[in-house]
């Protein structure tokens, strides 16, 4: 999870790749600019988008639809880390659209802000930048994870592009792996597949950690960890490992080496496009198995 003791482990790596603090991110926040950090794509799909309004128990989540442009798909509902939705991830959502499936993008934050939160190129790494997004994280827990989790799941369900003959996926960064847990145990019957990448706190110490809801799942999981997230807590994979494994849920879980927390946003200061692309590779497997 982002927190300054992470921030500190992304300054160190920063100093020792120089090359990389050199991006100028405030040019890469646009969405030419954005795609330009990923590889051309083959076979892509023609996508539509819109940007939706979704009624929760607690208000109204802007969110970002995209899908592609004739039929109907199996769904995946994305959580962004804890800079909200922007337009990195609506860049990383139509890119999955892309490979053909009908993605929900939403602003965790909705309670406190319209997405974007956070104005072009800022980072987790700007104090005035955690002043802004940790107050909004706080405000979040596992009763709401799992009321909105159901909420958008719902609303995906009443979609004439999503194929509800399909299992559904959900994906999370930072944050948003928590939440990715919960909404695979939140709903079921219709969650089929779930990934984490740089997910913090899936395996703690806490009466509601996320871990324990394993027994309660269906849904095939990946989990990329990040190198210095497994330098802080190396126990956390291996109680997710066997706690899989004693519930006889499929789970791939792998440390990426040399990638930070956040490595897999594609406006992350510490973005690493090898690394993202092998993790998006093993997502797309996933989907390609449990969603068929």
């Amino acid at each position: 999870m982002c927190d300054k003791d992470t921030q500190k482990d992304v300054e160190e790596y920063l100093r020792r790749h120089p090359e990389m603090s050199r991006r100028d991110f405030t040019k890469l926040a646009t969405g030419a600019g954005l795609a330009m950090m990923m590889p051309p794509m083959a076979n892509a799909q023609s996508v539509s988008e819109r940007d939706v309004e979704i009624r929760t128990p607690d208000g109204v989540a802007d969110c970002y639809f995209v899908y592609p442009s004739a039929g109907a798909h199996a769904a995946v509902l994305v959580w962004p880390d804890i800079l909200a939705l922007r337009p990195a991830f609506r860049e990383m959502g139509k890119r999955l659209a892309r490979s053909g499936y009908a993605v929900l993008t939403v602003n965790p934050f909705y309670r406190d802000a319209h997405a974007p939160v956070v104005g072009f190129g800022a980072s987790f790494g700007q104090p005035e930048t955690r002043e802004i997004v940790l107050p909004m994280a706080r405000n979040l827990n596992a009763d709401t994870h799992f009321s909105d989790a159901r909420a958008f799941i719902d609303w995906i369900d009443r979609q004439p592009e999503v194929d509800t003959s399909k299992g559904i996926g959900t994906t999370g960064y930072c944050m948003g792996g928590p939440m990715v847990m919960r909404t695979v145990a939140a709903v079921p019957e219709r969650m089929a597949a779930g990934a984490t990448f740089h997910g913090g706190g899936l395996a703690t110490e806490n009466a509601d950690s996320p871990h324990l809801l394993i027994p309660d799942t269906r849904a095939q999981m990946l989990h990329c960890v990040a190198q210095n997230d497994d330098d802080n807590d190396p126990e956390a994979k291996e109680t997710l490992r066997s706690t899989y494994a004693d519930a006889g849920i499929s789970a791939e879980i792998e440390v990426y080496e040399d990638a930070m927390h956040g490595w897999c946003a594609i406006d992350s200061q510490v973005y690493h496009q090898a690394q993202a692309e092998r993790a998006w590779s093993r997502l797309l497997n996933l989907f390609d198995r449990a969603l068929a």
